[in-house]
């Protein structure tokens, strides 16, 4: 059975730069770097540099660097709100410091936004992959409902590809109703 997830890997166009961003701006500390000149499991001929990153809590954040690849691209027909990566801050204090730190370095952020169960920022990495940082505000009770709608939501929506309606009381100002 799985235990928790190892690592996540991502391509990036620069190891060095990209380790230097996540230590800089999110304080990241830097776990180890793997180098090879094959790849271990195809033993194709393709040198790369695998760094990974601490990100808390035992979740391990992993970038590829392949100078022999082509240049790296986006999925054209995924909008590039969707394809992100969501960090979790303490609170809304951590979130604010976050976003006056980031666009004190000229990086810039949309946000906060209200997601009613948590407000996030966002923003791009060097190699232009979206970075969310997230502090959550739902209470207990409001996640214990939407968890128990959740099936609900999910069956509606696979029938009508439309929003259920289940969880209206997080976008329609009237506030949870429990």
């Amino acid at each position: 059975m799985i235990s928790r997830i190892h690592h996540v890997a991502y391509r990036c166009n620069d190891a060095k730069e990209t380790v230097e961003f996540y230590q800089n701006m999110l304080n990241m500390d830097f776990q180890l770097a793997i180098a090879e000149d094959k790849v271990p499991s195809t033993q194709a001929p393709d040198p790369y540099m695998h760094v990974f990153l601490d990100a808390g809590n035992g979740n391990v954040l992993a970038f590829f660097e392949l100078p022999n690849s082509p240049a790296m691209g986006k999925d054209t027909n995924t909008p590039e709100w969707v394809q992100h990566i969501a960090f979790e801050v303490d609170s809304m204090d951590d979130l604010l410091k976050a976003k006056e730190r980031l666009e004190a370095h000229d990086i810039s952020v949309l946000g906060p936004t209200d997601h009613s169960i948590f407000k996030s920022i966002y923003f791009f990495d060097p190699n232009g992959h979206r970075i969310e940082l997230a502090a959550n505000t739902g209470t207990p009770a409001m996640m214990t409902e939407l968890k128990r709608v959740a099936p609900a939501m999910l069956d509606e929506w696979a029938e009508t590809k439309k929003a259920p309606k289940h969880a209206d009381w997080l976008h329609n100002g009237k506030g949870f109703p429990g």
